[in-house]
């Protein structure tokens, strides 16, 4: 078997790389062609277009940025013609809408879509300890586990396409909101003169305590978001697609709305490609 991989940044690469470790032979595309360097250099082929990938592969693993592109990738008159009769697995983070949308467009050119959005970052991915959420058919998930279990070792079966898409929003809106509230009592107690080692001491030995908060803990004392593990442009991105569809179920969503505030200050902060633990610097500023 064959795989096209689309989409090799961040998660993408180190998701490529353990097919490749696997010996599972890879096709790769990006937009950005030096994000492909380290991949060739592993043994996978590497392709100028996204239509070849397809058609000279057995499935097709979609990394991208948003549903735009993969409309952009899959859908062009040239791509859309080599759908049929292959698979396309969308492993990013797109709303339940979208990815039914996709599915839709997919099966309607003659081919097969499931989603497999991932939880987890760039370690996780390394390590092949990502959590897998697949949203299929039961046959599809069968046909297909034995592939998704080489990002992490039980690919977890949701339910239909946009189940999968609907938990992986549900749990990705925690991220931001955790993080946030954390900041904030974190700035809270530095201003206070509060030993912040005593706080920590205290709060992990409290139901209140996720293990979040340490991984972000000292980059929000250094206030160094630098080598990202997932960066702020993009959580916000996935807190605007959260509440559009939370919206669109009659939910109140004011909590996030006021996390997203504080997202897209530390955009304008010039913190997009910084890791989203900027969000601190946008709670708690420099005086």
């Amino acid at each position: 078997m064959k795989v096209a991989f689309l989409g090799t940044g961040l998660m993408g690469q180190p998701m490529a790389q353990r097919l490749l470790e696997a010996e599972i032979p890879i096709i790769a595309y990006n937009r950005t062609a030096s994000k492909l360097e380290a991949l060739r250099d592993a043994g996978a082929e590497i392709v100028d277009s996204p239509e070849q990938a397809i058609r000279e592969s057995d499935c097709t693993i979609l990394m991208l940025t948003n549903a735009q592109a993969i409309e952009d990738i899959l859908f062009s008159d040239s791509a859309k013609q080599q759908l049929a009769e292959r698979t396309v697995i969308q492993m990013g983070t797109i709303s339940p809408t979208e990815s039914k949308a996709i599915a839709s467009q997919v099966v309607a050119a003659g081919g097969d879509y499931i989603e497999a959005p991932v939880l987890g970052s760039t370690p996780e991915a390394k390590a092949g300890k990502l959590i897998v959420m697949v949203g299929a058919s039961p046959e599809q998930y069968q046909k297909w586990s034995g592939i998704l279990k080489h990002f992490g070792s039980e690919p977890l079966h949701i339910g239909e396409v946009g189940a999968a898409a609907a938990v992986k929003l549900a749990l990705n809106q925690l991220i931001p909101s955790l993080t946030g509230a954390f900041a904030l009592s974190l700035g809270f107690v530095q201003r206070e003169g509060v030993e912040v080692e005593r706080f920590m001491e205290i709060l992990r030995q409290s139901a209140l305590y996720a293990p979040t908060f340490d991984k972000k803990l000292q980059r929000m004392l250094d206030r160094d978001y630098s080598n990202p593990n997932f960066p702020t442009k993009h959580m916000l991105k996935d807190t605007n697609l959260f509440l559009n569809e939370a919206k669109s179920k009659g939910l109140n969503v004011s909590s996030l709305e006021g996390i997203r505030q504080i997202l897209e200050i530390a955009q304008n902060l010039g913190l997009a490609e910084a890791d989203y633990s900027a969000l601190f610097s946008a709670i708690n500023p420099d005086k």
